[in-house]
């Protein structure tokens, strides 16, 4: 909507202290061209993470933050966690950043252990590790949409959800190939390739990557490889076929092993109590797809976004069942996992753009299915004693243990999904209102003992935002979720969270930003029963409640022409508000205060023309270090991160095209690292230092 915008105190005040997910996005696309242009660069079948359809996210009355791929470049993330760092509302590494394997983090103090790829879920195995994982590589962006969203998606916690945006074919020719060096041994080669195939009606797009490096105690690796082609088919100019592909072998998927938080403290961050021959994780999955899209008359458009998916997982590693600090004794049961997973998504959507009077619907109307069949096999193989005063990391014989504990799980399950949306708007008025039915089955078995779920529920969401002429856009929201559980006897765990905020955007757009309060209550949630504490078998009653309330404010500010700065803020109270147990605590990983800035200048003139230069800095503040909050709170931390980037045509003309960025993560090397409880505790990166050159044709 187009509007002339007049300013006054008030929306300049406002402007001074509101976030911005979506950082200015005209500006941007001006010198990146990475938003408006979402037919080019986005791709066709595109679809607006908070909506399921084309309208922009600042239009929706509900938080949305977008991380977008120059970001992702500047910064040259590896993971997610690290991909996420620095947005509000969001703590991620939860179990430290050496276990890479994982994208486990809380968004508005709920945990989020499945995120998503171009709009489907990347089926995880319910209450194990195999999880497909999309490398930043083969991402445009990431889009973080906060508060309930099974309106939209089903099966999902109340915080919020998280959406990957693969890179899509483009009719323009580009070629980028990437080589990297770096401490812990780096070494990375990349290609991302676009363009028309000759004059045909096909585009392309494909993208891989190799790469290898150390992890920080040396006893493993991280080494990954990603093929991720896809093929646009203009069918007509109103029917479009996308094919996609992703595979991604990780021979190494970092470090999961765990030491007492007295032993991390008091020892160099390489210092770990594991054995490197027992600690190998690996993971291979493949994910294969397609959308087809078709444009009807009266604008209304049919898309299908289907995707299989395949995965294998492996792991050898220990955790500390006891601990003698006088003697130094560590003793460390040792366990393997072998896990696989086949499942499929379907999305069908219809859309339509209505008028009736003076109002514009766009109405959605969908249905979803998804379904997924896993085995995990678990063993235990004895228990190794580690003396901390004395540490051998090469003490263990693989070939002589022998199994002890063995259990081999079935997990199955599927959802059925319905939904109808209505986006209205009505002058400088929009309203959303959405209503979704799920039908969850699931069956198998766990640890030995069957289980089976058969549960129905009904979401809802509503949300109004009005488009005022100073630039500033009022919203509120309410919306439900829900988690049904993978055992027999419990009904699903349920959410529901309303919203306040304001969103702005000045006249000449270098201001942009939003500040939310949100209010969040998660019901039925799962406790330990007191009735059975101590006695060896404890077992469960559906009597819990959190409420998580707070404030998310996130700015970005164009100062000039080279010099732009995001500033982001989250205030956040999570607490047990009903239990038998541990009423009136914390939950883990939920810092009251956390906080980040980032700043860009680049300048075209002078000696220092083409070269740019960006630093943040992120605290997040202390976190309780046990369920119960009876151990302490792991310590509050400041990391300073910095990127220098240049482009080397200015040097010769013969290097148009190429750039060079050098990365440093963890400027200062502050120690920092997070915990279970005080004997699961896993350090966080040290500093870091990478060269990247990028060429470009």
């Amino acid at each position: 909507m187009n509007k002339q915008h007049t300013r006054s105190i008030l929306a300049l005040s406002v402007a001074a202290a509101l976030a911005a997910p979506y950082t200015a996005m005209a500006d941007e696309a001006d010198k990146q061209g990475t938003y408006f242009d979402t037919m080019t660069v986005m791709g066709k079948t595109y679809r607006n993470t908070a909506t399921k359809t084309v309208l922009e996210p600042e239009e929706t009355p509900q938080a949305i933050n977008i991380i977008d791929n120059e970001q992702l470049e500047i910064r040259s993330v590896k993971t997610l966690g690290e991909t996420l760092k620095y947005t509000p509302g969001i703590t991620s590494n939860n179990y430290g950043s050496e276990a890479t394997f994982l994208d486990v983090f809380n968004i508005r103090g709920f945990n989020v252990s499945q995120s998503y790829y171009n709009g489907v879920s990347l089926q995880t195995l319910s209450g194990w590790n195999l999880q497909p994982q999309i490398d930043p590589i083969a991402l445009q962006q990431v889009e973080i949409f906060k508060g309930p969203t099974s309106v939209l998606y089903g099966a999902m916690p109340p915080g919020g959800m998280v959406n990957l945006i693969g890179k899509a074919p483009q009719a323009e020719n580009n070629t980028t190939i990437g080589a990297s060096i770096g401490t812990d041994d780096l070494k990375e080669f990349s290609i991302d390739s676009a363009g028309q195939i000759g004059d045909s009606d096909f585009n392309y797009r494909f993208v891989g990557l190799t790469r290898q490096y150390d992890t920080q105690t040396s006893l493993s690796g991280n080494e990954r490889y990603v093929i991720a082609p896809s093929i646009d088919w203009n069918i007509s100019d109103k029917t479009l076929l996308n094919v996609n592909l992703y595979y991604q072998k990780d021979p190494q998927v970092g470090n999961n092993t765990a030491m007492p938080e007295s032993i991390l403290v008091n020892n160099d961050s390489d210092y770990s109590v594991g054995d490197k021959n027992w600690n190998d994780t690996e993971r291979e999955f493949l994910l294969a797809g397609y959308k087809f899209q078709h444009e009807f008359e009266n604008q209304i458009t049919f898309m299908q976004n289907f995707r299989y998916m395949k995965g294998e997982f492996e792991q050898k590693n220990s955790y500390t069942y006891s601990y003698d600090a006088t003697t130094g004794d560590l003793g460390r049961a040792l366990y393997s996992t072998q896990e696989t997973s086949e499942g499929f998504v379907f999305d069908n959507q219809l859309s339509a753009n209505v008028t009736t009077g003076d109002v514009d619907h766009n109405l959605l109307i969908g249905a979803d299915f998804q379904k997924l069949d896993g085995d995990a096999e678990y063993a235990t193989h004895g228990v190794s004693t580690f003396n901390t005063f004395t540490p051998n990391n090469n003490m263990i014989d693989a070939s002589k243990l022998t199994k002890t504990v063995y259990s081999d799980d079935d997990i199955h399950s599927k959802q059925v999904g319905i939904y109808a949306q209505d986006q209205l708007q009505w002058g400088s008025l929009i309203v959303i209102a959405g209503l979704r039915f799920d039908q969850y089955n699931a069956d198998g078995t766990s640890y030995g003992t069957t289980y089976k779920t058969d549960e129905s529920n009904l979401s809802y969401r509503v949300g109004a935002l009005y488009e005022l002429d100073n630039g500033i856009s009022p919203f509120v929201s309410y919306a439900t979720s829900f988690e049904p559980l993978n055992t027999s006897g419990y009904e699903p765990e349920t959410g529901e969270q309303i919203e306040l905020g304001l969103k702005y955007m000045s006249y000449d757009e270098s201001i942009s930003g939003s500040v939310a309060l949100f209010n969040i209550v998660k019901s039925n949630v799962v406790t330990v029963d007191p009735t059975t504490v101590g006695s060896g078998s404890y077992s469960y009653v559906q009597i819990g409640e959190v409420t998580s309330q707070g404030v998310e404010l996130d700015t970005k500010f164009q100062l000039t022409d080279s010099f732009d700065l995001a500033v982001n803020y989250t205030y956040l109270d999570v607490e047990v508000t009903k239990d038998t147990l541990y009423e009136g605590t914390t939950p883990l990983y939920n810092p009251e205060h956390s906080a980040s800035l980032w700043a860009n200048y680049q300048t075209d003139q002078g000696l220092l023309r083409g070269s740019r230069l960006s630093a943040g800095v992120r605290y997040v503040g202390e976190m309780q270090k046990n369920t119960a909050n009876t151990q302490g709170m792991v310590p509050d931390y400041t990391i300073v991160d910095l990127s220098v980037g240049y482009e080397l045509g200015n040097v010769s003309s013969s290097l148009d095209g190429a750039t060079a960025n050098v990365i440093v993560s963890n400027l200062f090397d502050t120690d920092s690292y997070a915990c279970y409880d005080q004997d699961n505790c896993w350090n966080n990166a040290d500093r870091s230092v990478e060269l990247k050159v990028n060429y470009s044709f």
